[in-house]
């Protein structure tokens, strides 16, 4: 199957304006990707009834359909109709929750060119409606998984102008809070939350 950007460029999996979609990462030792690990800690905050949390889809222009079979649609070819914003939408205690996934094999830093422009946008325009917005950070050569407000990527982002290509590990561990992966949920993130609402208090 065949996708394209809006601009007409053709996606590829070896894209670093997409994270790809076959490679494993491994996960806790587990052989599990972050983000699959992400969507089964938000299936056990749904069924705890401690938050809703819901991976955003991707708008797709479908251009190309075969049918093999009556019964059966094969998509042959499709466009990314805009740019994506954030990974992760959803609602806890009363806040509106919107954030990001991100992973580097990276081991001292945080690559900025892991974000784009338009996604630190939609975080800006969240942050004015009084959001709770962040990303979580997964160091897979670490095993090592944070969570960091989107005011502080802001500020690091604003730096890009100064010559600042990356988030230093040290400054991640300062500013932002480290999430130890457990069995259940797999990131408990909602952990970290409180953590910083607390702080914020």
């Amino acid at each position: 199957m065949t996708f394209h950007y809006p601009n007409g460029q053709l996606f590829s999996q070896k894209n670093p304006r997409e994270r790809s979609l076959t490679k494993e990462t491994t996960f806790a030792n587990r052989g599990m990707r972050f983000e699959e690990a992400i969507n089964q800690s938000n299936e056990y905050y749904l069924i705890h009834d401690k938050a809703v949390v819901h991976k955003k889809p991707t708008p797709l222009q479908i251009v190309k359909v075969d049918y093999p079979k009556r019964s059966a649609a094969v998509i042959k070819e499709a466009y990314f109709r805009q740019p994506s914003t954030t990974d992760y939408n959803g609602v806890y205690r009363g806040y509106y929750l919107d954030f990001e996934a991100k992973e580097t094999k990276n081991k001292t830093s945080f690559p900025l060119k892991n974000f784009h422009q338009h996604q630190i946008t939609h975080m800006q325009q969240c942050l004015k409606q009084e959001a709770l917005c962040f990303v979580l950070l997964w160091f897979s050569s670490l095993n090592r998984c944070f969570f960091l407000s989107a005011e502080k990527l802001v500020e690091y982002w604003d730096q890009q102008e100064n010559g600042k290509k990356s988030i230093p590990l040290d400054l991640i561990e300062t500013a932002g809070i480290e999430i130890i992966p457990k069995i259940a949920p797999r990131i408990p993130y909602l952990t970290a939350i409180e953590q910083y609402l607390e702080k914020r208090s």
